[in-house]
């Protein structure tokens, strides 16, 4: 299974513009997109589900997450955004109990740009149990509600529920988006085709690919539903 690279690349947390000459002007199936053999269920209604999959340790799940932010309030009620932890090894569980039980405090969203400042900019290690217990102490969260949600039942399941979705979407790498259940693309699948530009205009090249793709799915559910009914008999 392929990793990336433990090794910051040289992109600031601040926004990266969006510039026409970083993306591909028609993306293309197989080169900025892959199209999974078996589509997955969506729980998004007439929105359109986008789902992230990252790892905290992952420098560049770190780099791309301003931007990635920006992009899904830039949608707004177009998407239904989820994140979810990955788990290579069973040494990850640990992370991915820390973002659910965060979620399940309503402070995912709030917290995670700081979690990832303090691992790819300050160094501090937050990959254990202890070593997360003790970052969640200093950021002053109630260390016995967190114990509890994070030993609970629910987290747990939400882990083995990410796993599953992980072996679902054949996820490889991170970060990777999936859009509809049916579309993964990357920054470092759209980069293989901009391989001497910076980290950065990757990631701005990818979010363009997942604006063409939000486009092309949201059409397709216009056109669903504006088909007529079916005439009675």
């Amino acid at each position: 299974m392929r990793f990336y690279q433990q090794v910051l690349a040289a992109v600031g947390f601040g926004l990266v513009a969006l510039s026409a000459s970083a993306s591909p002007a028609n993306p293309q199936e197989g080169a900025d997109y892959r199209v999974l053999d078996q589509s997955q269920p969506t729980e998004s209604g007439n929105k359109v589900e986008v789902t992230e999959f990252f790892w905290y340790d992952c420098p560049h799940c770190a780099a791309w997450d301003p931007s990635l932010t920006a992009w899904v309030k830039k949608q707004g009620d177009k998407i239904n955004f989820k994140k979810v932890p990955v788990a290579f090894r069973d040494t990850f569980v640990p992370q991915q109990k820390l973002y659910y039980t965060l979620e399940a405090m309503g402070k995912a969203d709030e917290l995670t740009p700081g979690i990832f400042r303090a691992i790819h900019v300050e160094g501090q290690r937050i990959n254990t149990d202890k070593t997360i217990l003790a970052y969640i102490e200093k950021i002053g969260l109630d260390k016995q509600k967190f114990l509890d949600l994070y030993n609970s039942f629910g987290v747990q399941t939400k882990a083995r529920r990410a796993a599953q979705l992980q072996e679902s979407y054949k996820v490889d790498g991170v970060p990777m988006i999936a859009i509809d259940g049916r579309y993964v693309t990357s920054p470092a699948l759209v980069g293989q085709a901009l391989a001497n530009q910076p980290e950065s205009m990757q990631q701005a090249a990818a979010l363009q690919v997942m604006d063409h793709l939000i486009a092309k799915v949201a059409a397709e559910h216009g056109s669903k539903d504006s088909k007529p009914a079916p005439k009675k008999k």
